[in-house]
């Protein structure tokens, strides 16, 4: 399986999302800056990679630094940290990861006798150990959620929640290549998830690397498929879940939820704990990504919409708990009705 990220020789080598599927092109990044690019530009993306993505990042800072006392390398960290909060504002893991390496650092700095280099070394096996979890994850979510696999399914996904979305084998995907390991027959269809296109360029390309019987379909194509194809069940990942089980996710998911509801199929929602943000009640206070004009205006480098067209770009939308079945987490399936923020 390939690894999507991994700190090598003093580096970040992530692969550039955004060359796929033509070429699969791995970046070696050693400036916190460029990572920064690389996570604004969508060349890593999916909510559990960002977040290892941003630790590593935060480990990069550290290792960088050229200050020799604790409270310049303090300094240097808080200036990374800063800059790599604002690359993406929905995606809660970013949030998360930094979080937990700032407290982790905090309270080792505490102990006795802590030199530079040993704070360097602590930071960077604290974001080495982000990753290791990350990858226990995905599996953990993939064997939780192929029990809800059966011969025969018709799965429909969105947008793109695997390996590629996370250091692992993703999370609404893994549970995909859980189920094909356990021998089971299905079927999936990926929307192509306009405008960026991660379904088509990404999904299908990871299906088809793995031997997964999936089929691409355009996004205004999901109300015939789930009609006229026998679609037993809809799983799409997440960026952010709100304490009461509303669940932001690329756009075009909430659209799947309302049509998964009216053909009486189950909505699933796959994501790693770490993306429940309990300090959210709702899915009302999940701020939304709104990117440019110029990914609808253009596709690629070819002009599909008059220049000065105005555009409304969201880049997730949130669906209700109410219409969600269940959250397949590393700690299990919850239904709604059970779901507290876990």
């Amino acid at each position: 399986m390939i690894e999507p990220i991994k700190w090598k020789d003093g580096k970040i080598v992530f692969i550039d999302q955004t060359e796929l599927p033509a070429k699969l092109k791995y970046v070696a990044c050693k400036d916190v800056d460029i990572l920064c690019e690389a996570i604004k530009k969508l060349r890593i993306r999916g909510a559990p990679l960002i977040g290892v993505a941003v630790a590593l990042g935060y480990a990069l800072a550290a290792v960088n630094s050229k200050q020799n006392s604790w409270a310049g390398l303090k300094k240097d960290l808080a200036k990374a940290s800063q800059k790599l909060r604002v690359t993406r504002p929905t995606a809660v893991n970013l949030f998360w990861a930094l979080d937990r390496m700032e407290r982790a650092l905090l309270r080792f700095v505490s102990v006795k006798n802590c030199t530079l280099t040993k704070c360097k070394r602590f930071v960077l096996k604290e974001a080495l150990k982000i990753l290791e979890e990350d990858k226990n994850m995905c599996i953990a979510i993939g064997k939780n959620g192929a029990k809800l696999i059966k011969n025969g399914d018709v799965i429909l996904t969105h947008c793109n929640a695997g390996i590629l979305a996370t250091a692992g084998q993703g999370t609404a995907l893994s549970i995909i290549y859980e189920a094909k390991k356990q021998g089971k027959r299905f079927k999936v269809y990926a929307d192509e998830t306009r405008p960026l296109m991660q379904g088509s360029r990404l999904t299908m390309w990871e299906l088809m690397r793995n031997n997964i019987d999936a089929t691409l379909i355009c996004d205004n194509m999901a109300a015939s498929v789930i009609k006229n194809k026998g679609v037993t069940k809809i799983i799409v990942g997440s960026d952010r879940i709100a304490a009461n089980g509303d669940a932001a996710n690329k756009i075009g998911t909430y659209g799947l939820a309302v049509l998964a509801r009216h053909h009486g199929i189950p909505f699933y929602v796959a994501a790693p704990s770490s993306t429940i943000d309990k300090f959210i009640k709702t899915g009302e206070d999940i701020p939304i990504e709104e990117r440019k004009a110029e990914e609808i205006i253009y596709a690629g480098s070819r002009q599909i919409a008059p220049i000065r067209a105005k555009v409304y770009n969201p880049a997730f939308d949130v669906t209700p708990h109410s219409l969600i079945s269940g959250i397949i987490t590393e700690k299990g399936i919850y239904e709604i009705k059970r779901f507290r923020g876990i």
